[in-house]
């Protein structure tokens, strides 16, 4: 996809790179406003939306913006779009919890093609396009070959938007830390996406994420040989909030029996 809607990868791995300067600036960290319960939106998620539309409207004209600090709703889901999360982990941020990340995903009418999340903090950049693999700044990266939940490592997501299902989730997560080697709650569905896709966890899993949470995570997660799919085993539509399942491909199934009992 990236050769028919003529995509350079570099002008995208540099114009994300650009993005850390706005995370390393604390007065835009520390200027912050409620969207509502355990909802927050800094300077940072404004200006860095703000420099990505900018400069991927200037360059891809025919490619649609959607953004998480923006209304999406005169989207066309037939046509190109740049799906984008500026700040995944913006609670991070406010507590300078260095977990946060740029995400960006290609839908071209049809299926994400391409995926991008940068990880201002540790300046790592994860990039996958369709049918050519997976990597982490050059490098071709892979999931782990754990078999078992047993022998994993897995992250969970608490929804903090929604604590109306607080009880669900925390038995969903009692349920996989009793199979588990162990479990962790990094904040960012970005981070822990590319963290099952380069090895560093096997699974993990999140109610409620939104199609900017995890359109710029899922391709490089496919293309590394691991498998995203709903609660359900049901395919990830991208056109609203996904029940995720996670996971080097190994566990998924392990892991799904676990959360729906």
């Amino acid at each position: 996809m990236d050769k028919e809607l003529h995509i350079d990868r570099k002008e995208i791995e540099e114009l994300v790179f650009d993005t850390r300067r706005f995370f390393n600036d604390q007065r835009l960290a520390s200027d912050v406003r409620s969207k509502g319960p355990a909802d927050y939106v800094t300077q940072v998620d404004i200006q860095v939306q703000k420099w990505l539309k900018e400069k991927l409207e200037e360059n891809y004209p025919m490619i649609q913006f959607m953004g998480e600090e923006k209304n999406n709703s005169d989207l066309d889901f037939n046509r190109p779009m740049w799906i984008v999360d500026p700040v995944d982990g913006t609670t991070n941020l406010l507590h300078d919890y260095k977990q946060s990340a740029v995400s960006i995903g290609l839908w071209d009418g049809k299926r994400i093609g391409l995926g991008a999340v940068y990880l201002p903090f540790l300046n790592e950049f994860f990039w996958a396009a369709e049918g050519e693999g997976a990597f982490l700044n050059g490098s071709r990266i892979r999931v782990s070959n754990n078999k078992t939940l047993e022998e994993s490592l897995i992250a969970i997501g608490t929804s903090p938007y929604y604590k109306e299902n607080a009880e669900r989730i925390f038995d969903m997560s009692r349920r996989i830390f009793m199979k588990c080697q162990d479990i962790r709650r990094g904040g960012s569905a970005a981070i822990d996406m590319v963290y099952v896709a380069c090895g560093r966890l096997d699974g993990y899993f999140e109610m409620n994420l939104n199609p900017w949470d995890y359109s710029g995570a899922y391709l490089i997660v496919k293309e590394a040989g691991g498998m995203v799919a709903e609660f359900d085993g049901s395919p990830v539509q991208f056109r609203k909030k996904s029940h995720l399942i996670v996971s080097n491909g190994h566990i998924w199934h392990e892991m799904q029996k676990e959360i729906n009992k």
